[in-house]
């Protein structure tokens, strides 16, 4: 009598690399935000904003290159930062969604920059403590570029919401619009557990206070009233996990043109 042929037990799923995640979630904001701002180049309301825009884009664009850089070494795979801006699909993007919508009016776009800039700071000042030397390292770098940005933008906040009917009005309404997307900035999942216990990465949860009392601050200063904090639909999936809105795919299509039309070109 032969013996039944032991079950063969299905091999559990390679765990992603948490570390190389991060990064790229880190990389991706900062690329996807910086390639919204260089939309303004050329457009901007005054010659001397339209100069500052610029700059700030340039500002992101650098941090994202190293941010990058560094997760291409982690994976392993020979990747560099040029081949993870440009030779992705949208589904493997970790940007968050905030940072991927249109570039609207000049008062959406500020009020987006002012939002993400706060969570910049708070973000980066916990990050130059992280147990990872190479990444407290970037984020020491950062953080001096980012104080700059959330001058910057806190000042028009302030311009714009104090200033006349109309510009209070456009300003307040991005407000409105732009509120429910800040949440995900905090969420908080096994790649971000993981990084926190080991010291990499801060508690998102636990920054929050901090970043919302100092929006709160200038949004009083500028006349203006944040929303209620509506936390987002369960089944609403986030950039985070690759689930992104309409925008970032043609975003992506201008930004990774010239790539993909020359593979392998050097310039």
């Amino acid at each position: 009598m032969t013996s039944p042929a032991p079950s063969v037990v299905p091999a559990p799923p390679p765990k992603p690399n948490a570390l190389l995640e991060y990064l790229l979630r880190l990389g991706d904001d900062r690329l996807i935000l910086g390639h919204r701002l260089s939309e303004w180049c050329g457009h901007g309301p005054i010659l001397e904003e339209d100069i500052a825009l610029a700059n700030v884009s340039l500002d992101l664009l650098g941090q994202a290159t190293i941010l990058l850089r560094m997760a291409g070494e982690v994976e392993g795979q020979g990747r560099t930062e040029d081949a993870l801006a440009y030779f992705r699909e949208a589904t493997q993007f970790r940007n968050s969604q905030l940072v991927e919508l249109p570039k609207g009016d000049f008062a959406f776009t500020i009020a987006r920059q002012f939002l993400f800039d706060v969570y910049d700071v708070v973000l980066l000042e916990a990050l130059t403590t992280s147990s990872n030397t190479e990444l407290a390292a970037i984020a020491a770098k950062s953080l001096k570029e980012a104080r700059y940005h959330v001058r910057h933008s806190g000042e028009w906040m302030i311009k714009l919401g104090d200033g006349t009917e109309e510009s209070h009005r456009r300003v307040q309404t991005a407000l409105d619009s732009l509120w429910l997307y800040t949440s995900e900035l905090f969420a908080t999942d096994a790649v971000e557990d993981e990084l926190v216990r080991a010291g990499v990465a801060p508690d998102l949860a636990g920054l929050k206070p901090k970043w919302e009392a100092l929006v709160r601050d200038v949004l009083q200063r500028a006349t203006l009233t944040a929303s209620n904090d509506v936390p987002r639909p369960a089944s609403m999936r986030g950039g985070r996990s690759g689930a992104h809105t309409e925008h970032l795919g043609h975003l992506l299509a201008e930004m990774q043109i010239v790539a993909r039309s020359h593979p392998g070109a050097t310039w």
